[in-house]
């Protein structure tokens, strides 16, 4: 069934045709950076990389995801030029073998427009538009879709999950004012992102009242929780937690998800898509 209000069905992405409702996809991610809060940061690391996202797209994933930059709390920014030599040799290698589509993982319109280029076909905006709004200029131009993720400087807020649905729906109204077609526009809450653990659950808990805003929701949830922190438990791999919240997620609304381990978490999103959507 399609759970999204009104008549959006579907989100052309290069040669793929994505059919909200039918199904749960799946984004792999694949990280360029050095300093990756999940420690999986392949920077330069060109054939690993490869590897990697070849691997992960025959266990599952639908759409290969591409960052130069780490997202970690405290990291320190990376300009232009250095993520440009991050992620463009690596685009030009990845482009030209996947069979799914290829997302670009930057707030950066320069970076954005070399790497779509390249072959990249989906623009991920952490920052929904708050840092470069010629992002949403890029993305109307070259008709893509583009994801827009709610971030904030801090953590505080009065209201949390009307705040996070206020601010996705400023970085929407950016984007269709610049011409972005309202079929091409991917909202992600941004759990991890300017929001600590609990609040990252208050989210999961009411994501359904995101479908108000008339978009599909992608919900990154991988390796961010910990049962350290949450259940008082030994640190470990956290595909529990992972797999825990992204079934979750599905079930209260959730279109994509971006995971790490794309097997097995490809596995345990089509087992919620038989309950949930059939």
């Amino acid at each position: 069934m399609n759970r999204i209000p009104g008549p959006l069905k579907e989100t052309r992405c290069g040669r793929a045709t994505l059919r909200w409702g039918e199904r749960t996809y799946i984004m792999g991610i694949v990280n360029l950076s050095p300093d990756s809060f999940t420690g999986d940061g392949l920077a330069g690391r060109w054939d690993e990389a490869l590897a990697r996202a070849q691997r992960l797209e025959a266990e599952g994933a639908d759409i290969i995801d591409v960052g130069g930059e780490s997202t970690r709390p405290g990291a320190e920014p990376v300009g232009v030029q250095e993520e440009m030599d991050r992620v463009l040799p690596f685009m030009e290698r990845l482009a030209a073998q996947a069979t799914v589509p290829v997302s670009i993982d930057t707030y950066k319109s320069e970076v954005a427009e070399a790497a779509l280029k390249l072959g990249a076909s989906i623009i991920n905006d952490v920052w929904g538009l708050q840092k470069d709004p010629r992002l949403a200029d890029l993305a109307a131009r070259q008709g893509v879709p583009l994801v827009l993720t709610h971030n904030q400087e801090g953590m505080a807020y009065r209201d949390l999950v009307q705040e996070v649905m206020d601010g996705l729906r400023r970085s929407k109204e950016i984007a269709m004012e610049a011409g972005v077609s309202p079929d091409s526009i991917i909202l992600d809450p941004g759990l991890g992102f300017g929001k600590r653990g609990g609040q990252n659950l208050a989210i999961l808990r009411r994501l359904e009242d995101f479908r108000a805003l008339g978009q599909p929701l992608l919900v990154g949830t991988s390796r961010k929780f910990s049962a350290a922190k949450v259940l008082g438990l030994p640190d470990g791999d956290r595909l529990g937690e992972t797999a825990a919240t992204m079934v979750l997620a599905i079930a209260r609304g959730a279109d994509m998800v971006r995971v790490h381990d794309v097997g097995v978490m490809a596995r345990a999103a089509r087992m919620a898509d038989m309950i949930v959507r059939y």
